[in-house]
């Protein structure tokens, strides 16, 4: 019989900033699906990768001094990068696609054509709301307080010539989809896609782009390059060799039978993504998951917001697997879940320390201390008191596979735990240390218990190999499970463990964490990485000269929103502003800035000035003040940073 196939694929990752643990929970969801589907006996093919390409990523190989690609590279292939980080977890990754990958390139520009000359593109004019770190573009009715949607940063306005996919005309078929189908889980994305983006009409979306170069290039048109959408979502259709000689997978695997996206970028899957496959006439996804995000201190991670959670670090103080069963054991994966590094040691020392680790110490000791590690085959059973743990292992694989099928993965632990707990609780109820005192009377009885604790670990153990592969396999070991006893096949009953089994003692699993001691231990790590983070400052000594008070307060410092700023010709140093002072009229100054802030990056913004100096001309224009700003030297450059006062403080305020 032919295997049933399985395709699941991550977020290519975005490899502009350090990876944290929020880009992990995916990552490891996915795998442990992936695992989950095998461990059935599917042929799996799980796809993860990198996307690569766009204006931040130039950006920042810019500042770094390197080439946008030797940037890139060095994220994803470097010391610490992603590929790193997927094989400290353990991540079972069958094919892994980079953006820049050359097969990749070629076959999108051959999917931009196809969408050009069926008229799905077509040439415009894009003007409109721009967010740099996210890479999306917003009509201003998506704003929220002005602000990005989904990162809450500033904008900017963006006018460029661009191409243009038609994503209007397949409107009504991607509400039919959304609505009508359990395409997008869970439910409650699809009311935010309806409401916030469908009901609202479907705008035409922007898909290449001139304003930089770092992109796959529009074959037919010099200058644009292919923007995001079309570039990143096409991946998972490259990676199975659609429109290119590298594979020749796309017929068996596509359609995907579930994309694990964090939910902000369901957008971009459930509206955008069908839309284009519409338009080149492919089958869709059988379904988009959108997990929640992992919060720390009620917010989301961010590198920008400095509350990264290192993954290398936790996967050092407390294993691989402590980490990742930690990630699938404590949040629902549909839902946000808050981070704390509290929460990872509890559950390290409750669930796998306490109950699974000392579930396996106790049973695998007392097998080897009343038995010389091999049970004996004359056994006893006790129909009252075996009756509930024998008929809860029985019973468990198809509890934990109506959890796993709808990527519960908490409910399938859950589920596995049960067993976990009722069989430590019949140790309690049979006390083999009593049974042992008569070994003559009551070894068969004691025999038995020492069975059916072996047989509820072999079927948890076997359960628990996608959450948990190395430790499960150690349990396994332990317990003298077979390879023939790890299948799914041989965990759908009870009491395929022979009778006589020999068992292996082995290391302990899960020791205790001693918490008060590590939490004060990562604290000072993140102190120390902390400081280690903060640029090298050189700051202007203080001056010695002293001015007395009445001559301090003639200086009129006041509030000034900035209504207009824009370079001035002929310098490369001076920003020209035009001001509300409060005065009802407009107050220009200008200030040698340009090199530090970009004109359009502080329209809005409400400054801090001296209001009374006397005007004086610089580069033929009149300045009538001052801005203040704080000057610091940072690796030898030295830098200049505007005061930025709350935007509720009116125009004309006095500082004082």
């Amino acid at each position: 019989m032919e295997k049933k196939r399985f395709y699941i694929t991550t977020p290519i990752y975005y490899p502009s900033d350090k990876l944290h643990i929020g880009h992990t929970y995916c990552t490891v969801a996915a795998d442990t699906m992936a695992r989950y589907k095998r461990l059935q006996g599917c042929d799996v093919l799980f796809l993860t990768g990198t996307d690569e390409h766009g204006q931040k990523i130039e950006d920042k190989a810019k500042e770094a001094g390197v080439t946008p690609k030797q940037f890139v590279d060095n994220i994803v292939e470097g010391a610490h990068g992603v590929r790193d980080l997927w094989k400290l977890m353990n991540i079972s990754n069958d094919r892994f696609i980079r953006t820049t990958d050359d097969y990749h390139i070629a076959a999108v520009q051959k999917i931009f054509k196809k969408m050009y000359e069926k008229g799905d593109i077509y040439k415009g004019t894009y003007k409109g709301k721009y967010c740099k770190p996210c890479e999306s573009f917003w009509t201003e009715s998506q704003l929220v307080d002005g602000k990005c949607p989904d990162c809450g940063r500033e904008v900017q306005d963006a006018e460029e010539e661009a191409y243009f996919f038609r994503l209007s005309k397949y409107a009504d078929r991607i509400r039919d989809l959304l609505e009508n189908t359990d395409y997008l889980e869970p439910r409650s994305r699809v009311n935010e896609m309806v409401n916030n983006f469908i009901k609202p009409g479907l705008e035409d979306l922007c898909v290449s782009r001139t304003s930089f170069s770092w992109g796959i290039p529009v074959d037919f048109d010099p200058g644009h390059v292919v923007y995001v959408w079309v570039d990143a979502l096409f991946n998972y259709t490259t990676a199975l060799g659609f429109l290119n000689d590298k594979y020749d997978d796309y017929e068996k695997f596509w359609p995907a039978d579930v994309h694990f996206v964090g939910k902000e970028i369901v957008r971009f899957h459930s509206i955008i993504w069908p839309a284009m496959l519409m338009s080149m006439e492919m089958p869709l996804p059988k379904k988009v998951y959108g997990h929640g995000w992992l919060l720390l201190d009620g917010g989301k991670m961010s590198k920008s917001k400095g509350n990264v959670v290192d993954p290398y670090l936790l996967a050092e103080h407390f294993g691989v697997d402590a980490l990742r069963f930690f990630l699938l054991r404590t949040f629902p994966f549909g839902s946000d879940g808050n981070f704390s590094n509290e929460s990872l040691i509890n559950t390290i020392n409750v669930d796998l320390a306490n109950d699974l680790g000392n579930l396996v110490s106790r049973t695998v000791s007392m097998v080897g201390k009343y038995f010389d590690n091999t049970l004996p085959a004359d056994q006893a059973e006790d129909a009252e008191k075996d009756a509930e743990l024998v008929a809860m292992i029985g019973a468990l694989r198809g509890k934990y596979e109506e959890q796993m099928e709808k990527y519960a993965f908490q409910n399938g632990l859950s589920e596995i735990f049960k067993v976990i707990d009722r069989a430590n609780k019949y140790i309690d109820e049979n006390a083999p240390w009593v049974l042992a005192k008569d070994m003559e009377a009551n070894g068969p009885r004691l025999a038995r218990v020492m069975y059916n604790l072996l047989e509820a670990l072999r079927v948890s153990a076997v359960l628990l190999t996608p959450f948990i592969p190395d430790t499960a396999a150690k349990i396994l070991d332990q317990i003298g499970a077979a390879a023939d006893l790890r299948s799914w096949d041989s965990v759908g009953a009870y009491g395929a463990l022979p009778h006589d089994v020999t068992v292996v003692r082995g290391e302990n699993l899960f020791p205790r964490v001693d918490a008060e001691k590590e939490l004060a231990l990562l604290d000072q790590i993140a102190e120390a990485s902390k400081k280690a983070a903060l640029p090298a400052l050189e700051l202007e000594p203080q001056t010695e000269e002293k001015v007395d008070f009445d001559t301090f307060c003639k200086s009129d410092f006041r509030a000034v929103k900035v209504k207009e700023c824009v370079n001035v010709k002929k310098s490369d140093k001076l920003l020209k502003f035009t001001l509300d002072d409060g005065t009802g009229e407009d107050r220009q100054i200008l200030s040698g800035i340009a090199k530090y802030y970009k004109p359009e990056e502080l329209v809005g913004k409400t400054l801090l000035a001296i209001v009374n100096l006397p005007p004086r001309k610089m580069m033929g224009q009149l300045s009538a003040g001052m801005l203040i700003s704080a000057v610091h030297t940072e690796h030898g450059e030295e830098k200049l940073n505007l005061v930025m006062l709350d935007d509720k403080i009116p125009a004309g305020a006095k500082m004082c």
